[in-house]
């Protein structure tokens, strides 16, 4: 809740439609503090953090908070909670609409249990035939469901909101220790898990010239990141930093020359990916070196804002970032047009048919 822009800006963007909104999470022991917002959340607790019990406990809870209180419209974001929406919703007759933030049943960490994602399976064949508004975050996914469940899926892509111009920078490269001769490369997210990329990033930084490499974000390989830190001795060229709320992480993305997007084409969740990273790095004004992917693709070529790798080597990776780092004017040209990507990939434009959408229910 402290970290999903994209629930954020949805809920945002309720409000200023005349929505009258309360966001539903759970709290964790390492969740972090929720900044006012202009809408109502609600953080609940419970016993377990992970696995079958937290996920049968959750349901359950969610749909009791639900049941019991009065909404016209519900909002399911992600597989994970979409059947206590929809039991409440045909209860009480609500509206439902739901927002897939992936391929939720193709993720990495689902394909080595087969049971687990047979129940998740089931639980999106029995519902999404019957769902009438739904919203995915590209096109290639709203393909695939389109195509599997016969339903019309709306597109809203996670492009963050125009920021104002005159927006502070209060963190610079002295206050890191950063030598300003030194340029700095990002990788960013709060899902940075296996085959993203991140392990090889770290890698290859073994032969990346005069850079520092700042992971900023959570998530399953943290941990084998650090230890490969450390084994490889590059304390001095790779900072991993926790997660942090956006305008601080923001704060940090700005001072970045290159940002990485990785992911592999292992899974065809990751096949079709557009993350939220991304789009981050277009409104910081960093160009960006990305794995080759259909959906990441076409906005570096069609903005011209960077350059793809044509594998996962960490030589390779090494080779093509000396490259760009070393070519400023190919740099300097390329963040030039990410300003003109940002003024067509906000939040502001994205957003018209989601707002037709809920504006039906008013």
């Amino acid at each position: 809740m402290s970290t999903d822009q994209r629930v954020h800006k949805v809920c945002t963007s309720l409000v200023e439609l005349g929505y009258e909104v309360t966001l539903v999470g759970r709290w964790q022991r390492k969740s972090m503090p929720l900044k006012p917002r202009n809408y109502a959340t609600k953080r609940m607790f419970l016993v377990f953090e992970k696995g079958p019990l937290f996920y049968f406990i959750f349901q359950k809870r969610l749909f009791w908070y639900l049941l019991v209180r009065k909404a016209d419209v519900l909002v399911a974001n992600d597989l994970d909670t979409l059947m206590p929406n929809y039991l409440v919703a045909k209860l009480k007759r609500s509206h439902l609409v739901y927002d897939s933030h992936e391929l939720f049943c193709e993720v990495p960490e689902l394909q080595p249990h087969a049971t687990k994602k047979r129940i998740w399976k089931t639980i999106e064949q029995w519902i999404f035939p019957k769902l009438t508004h739904v919203f995915t975050v590209n096109q290639s996914i709203a393909d695939i469901y389109g195509k599997e469940y016969n339903t019309m899926v709306n597109v809203v892509r996670n492009v963050p909101m125009m920021q104002p111009t005159e927006t502070p920078q209060t963190i610079t490269k002295r206050d890191l220790g950063i030598d300003d001769g030194q340029s700095i490369i990002v990788l960013q997210g709060a899902g940075i898990n296996i085959d993203r990329g991140a392990e090889e990033a770290v890698a290859a930084m073994q032969y990346v010239e005069n850079a520092i490499l700042l992971i900023i974000g959570s998530g399953d390989v943290i941990d084998i990141l650090k230890q490969n830190v450390k084994q490889l001795d590059l304390e001095n060229k790779v900072r991993i930093m926790g997660k942090l709320p956006f305008d601080e992480l923001m704060q940090y993305t700005r001072l970045a020359d290159l940002g990485l997007t990785l992911d592999k084409d292992t899974n065809i969740n990751y096949k079709y990916s557009l993350p939220n990273k991304l789009f981050d790095y277009i409104h910081a004004g960093v160009p960006v070196l990305s794995s080759d992917l259909v959906e990441i693709k076409n906005i570096l070529m069609q903005y011209e804002i960077g350059d793809t790798i044509a594998n996962h080597s960490p030589e390779h990776i090494a080779e093509k970032i000396n490259q760009l780092l070393n070519d400023k004017t190919k740099l300097a040209v390329w963040k030039k047009n990410t300003t003109i990507a940002a003024r067509n990939l906000n939040w502001e434009k994205e957003t018209e048919r989601l707002r037709q959408v809920y504006k039906s229910f008013l």
